[in-house]
């Protein structure tokens, strides 16, 4: 039997992947062999279902939503790339200096305002770039089950959109909403230390 690096230097494209998502070649081995886990059919592409047997995004009341993040064209399958893409979001930051990065290259998938897009858009469900109240309310719900009653729920809808809303148009934009998260240590909140 190969070694785990040899699938993963058979996989398309894999110069293009360690540098658009920004992992390691041995973090990418770990997620290569990870993916062909899931990959039960061996088909090279993992689907709905095959992502919703990963214990952690089931146990996560946002964990329909995270899934359909693999799948933003409405499609049916991820490949390596895709599947990658997405946990790169999640790949902790590096300490670099003020002028690390070049500004010629695309701004990384874990900087704080991607991260704070990806999260955005676990809000919006209606993809129109607002959270409206019914939005907030509906990720509420899935977060709190049934420990608060519908009406207190309703209240804390309301004032989240209410404090975040600085247009006054009775939504969240995804710049209010990283406004109203200026104070939140997204970075580490949003990050998955064992891919580190």
């Amino acid at each position: 039997m190969g070694s785990q690096g040899s699938h993963l230097e058979r996989e398309p494209e894999l110069d293009l992947i360690l540098e658009e998502t920004g992992f390691s070649l041995a973090n990418l081995n770990r997620l290569h062999h990870r993916f062909r886990d899931l990959d039960r059919n061996h088909k090279g592409y993992l689907s709905r279902m095959d992502l919703h047997s990963i214990k952690e995004l089931e146990m996560n009341p946002l964990g329909d939503r995270i899934i359909n993040s693999f799948f933003p064209d409405g499609g049916q399958c991820v490949d390596f790339r895709g599947f990658v893409r997405v946990l790169a979001h999640f790949r902790p930051l590096e300490e670099e200096g003020p002028h690390a990065r070049d500004p010629q290259k695309p701004e990384p998938l874990n900087s704080r305002n991607n991260k704070l897009r990806f999260a955005f858009q676990l809000y919006d469900l209606d993809c129109d770039g607002k959270i409206s109240k019914k939005e907030m309310l509906q990720v509420l719900r899935l977060m709190v089950g049934v420990e608060v009653t519908d009406e207190q729920l309703e209240v804390i809808a309301d004032r989240t959109v209410q404090e975040a809303d600085l247009d006054g148009d009775g939504a969240v934009s995804f710049v209010e909403f990283a406004k109203s998260l200026e104070k939140m240590n997204v970075e580490h909140k949003m990050s998955i230390r064992i891919l580190k």
